[in-house]
């Protein structure tokens, strides 16, 4: 079974070396509309794939990161950069351009972290990360699945790569999560009381 989430945001970038001339040469922004899809072959004890609930946690604040931000590739010019970095408090540096099949694949990476350091305390079972859709617009998106997000040939994405200002992160309910993705902390899920005995 597939459940889906959708979530949204705002976010400024240039993709570099594409071949629509306005996109490769000027900063300019979407409001990105991001889809992540869980499947399962069993329910929780609340009858559930996944609790949405659970997803406006940790995951929510991993996307919610990239409102009102800008986004650069860690490769661009390096005074474009630094004047990135001085002009916006918000801004992530990332090992690959901000395309839209990037921005799905980066997703898939991030979401996937997160879902398998996560210690399900409500009878959640096989709970997997599908795919994630990135739109950029209303009419364009790209889809990332497991083999596309970790695919070399498209670009290696490591956490480690992924650099969150330090106002990005000062913003998150916890200031301290994206080290514990990258260091494997385990991330814990509420803990339930079975209310209704079946």
């Amino acid at each position: 079974m597939l459940i889906r989430k959708l979530f949204k945001f705002e976010n400024a970038h240039i993709v570099r070396n594409c071949s629509s001339d306005r996109c490769r040469r000027s900063i300019h922004g979407h409001s990105y509309k991001v889809e992540v899809l869980l499947e399962a072959h069993a329910l929780d004890h609340g009858q559930m794939v996944y609790d949405f609930g659970l997803m406006k946690g940790t995951i929510k604040d991993v996307i919610d990161a990239f409102d009102h931000a800008i986004c650069f590739w860690d490769k661009d010019d390096a005074e474009y950069i630094r004047l990135c970095k001085e002009f916006s408090a918000r801004w992530i540096a990332l090992p690959v351009s901000p395309s839209a099949e990037q921005f799905a694949r980066l997703f898939f990476v991030l979401i996937d972290a997160i879902l398998k350091q996560t210690v399900m305390k409500n009878g959640e079972a096989d709970v997997l990360l599908h795919s994630v859709i990135a739109h950029e617009t209303d009419t364009g998106y790209a889809q990332a699945f497991r083999d596309d997000a970790y695919n070399p040939r498209m670009g290696s994405i490591a956490l480690a790569d992924i650099v969150f200002s330090d106002q990005v992160r000062a913003e998150w309910g916890d200031p301290q999560l994206y080290d514990k993705l990258q260091s494997g902390t385990p991330l814990v899920n509420p803990d339930v009381t079975l209310q209704v005995k079946i």
